[in-house]
C-alpha cells in the first residue's frame, strides 16, 4: 500500500515575528507537526502562507491525500482562489484536518457554511479532552482523556453545523465545555475538526495530541463510497 500522502499548512507568521512563540516552535508549528508524525510513515510535505499559491498549487493539491491546516493571524491573505482550489479537491475526496484557531478560516466556514465562532480566554490553564468515541478510530490508543497544561480555553456555542459524529469533548478550568473532536463528509471528502493547539504552548510536541492527528490522517484518507454522476443521464433501462 502507497504511504498517505500528507501537507501540512501553516501561515507561519507567529514563530517568525514573536520571540516567546518562536522560542515553543523554532522551525514553525507545521515543522514540528512533521517531525511527530513522521514515525507514522507518511509521505509528508509542508506549505507555508508567503509561498506561490500559499504553497498549495494544483499540482500540490493533486498529489495530496490529506490537508491538515493551521491558521491564526492571516485568515483574510488566503487567496479565494486557493479556497476554491481545496474546496474542489476535498469535494473529490481529499481529506481535510483543522486544527485550533483554523476553525476560522476561510475554508472551514466555506465547508460549513456557518461563523464557526466561539468564546475564547487566553489563560494558560488546563483542558481535560474527554473521548466521547471510544470505538472511533480516531481515538485509538488514547484512552479516556487527554490532559494538558497549559492550553487556551474554547467554549461553547460554537457556531458550527452539528457534527456528524463528537469525538472529544474538552473540559475547562473555568468551568466551560466545548465539542473539540468533530467529523464532517463534504463530498467525498472527510473532514475533522480537532480544538488543541495554541502557538505559545506545547501542544504540538505532547504524544497524545500527535496520536490524534495520525490517526486522523488515516482516517479522512480512507477509502470512500463509489462516486457520484450529475448532469444529463440516460435512463438505465428501457421497456
Amino acid at each position: 500500500m502507497e504511504p498517505v500522502r500528507v501537507t501540512i499548512w501553516n501561515e507561519f507568521i507567529h514563530e517568525r515575528t514573536d520571540p516567546k512563540i518562536a522560542s515553543v516552535y523554532p522551525h514553525g508549528i507545521h515543522h514540528t507537526i512533521a517531525q511527530g508524525i513522521a514515525e507514522y510513515g507518511f509521505q509528508i510535505r509542508t506549505a507555508t502562507l508567503e509561498e506561490q499559491d500559499h504553497g498549495l498549487s494544483e499540482k500540490v493539491l493533486n498529489s495530496t491525500d490529506v490537508l491538515i491546516w493551521w491558521g491564526h493571524l492571516a485568515h483574510d491573505q488566503v487567496s479565494e482562489e486557493v479556497v476554491t482550489r481545496i474546496q474542489r479537491r476535498v469535494l473529490q475526496g481529499m481529506g481535510l484536518i483543522v486544527l485550533h484557531s483554523g476553525h476560522r478560516s476561510k475554508i472551514f466556514q466555506r465547508l460549513m457554511g456557518t461563523t464557526c465562532d466561539l468564546k475564547w480566554r487566553e489563560d494558560a490553564k488546563r483542558e481535560l479532552l474527554w473521548v466521547v468515541n471510544p470505538a472511533h478510530p480516531i481515538t485509538q490508543g488514547i484512552g479516556e482523556y487527554i490532559d494538558l497544561k497549559p492550553e487556551e480555553m474554547y467554549g461553547e456555542f460554537f457556531d458550527i453545523p452539528a457534527p456528524e459524529e463528537l469525538i472529544f469533548i474538552s473540559w475547562f478550568e473555568g468551568g466551560e465545555v466545548f465539542r473539540s473532536g468533530c467529523t464532517y463528509t463534504r463530498g467525498l471528502g472527510k473532514i475533522f475538526y480537532f480544538r488543541p493547539g495554541h502557538e505559545a504552548y506545547p501542544t504540538y510536541y505532547h504524544k497524545q495530541v500527535l496520536r490524534v492527528i495520525a490517526n486522523s490522517v488515516r482516517w479522512v484518507a480512507s477509502a470512500h463510497g463509489a462516486a457520484p454522476t450529475f448532469g444529463n443521464s440516460a435512463p438505465f433501462v428501457t421497456f
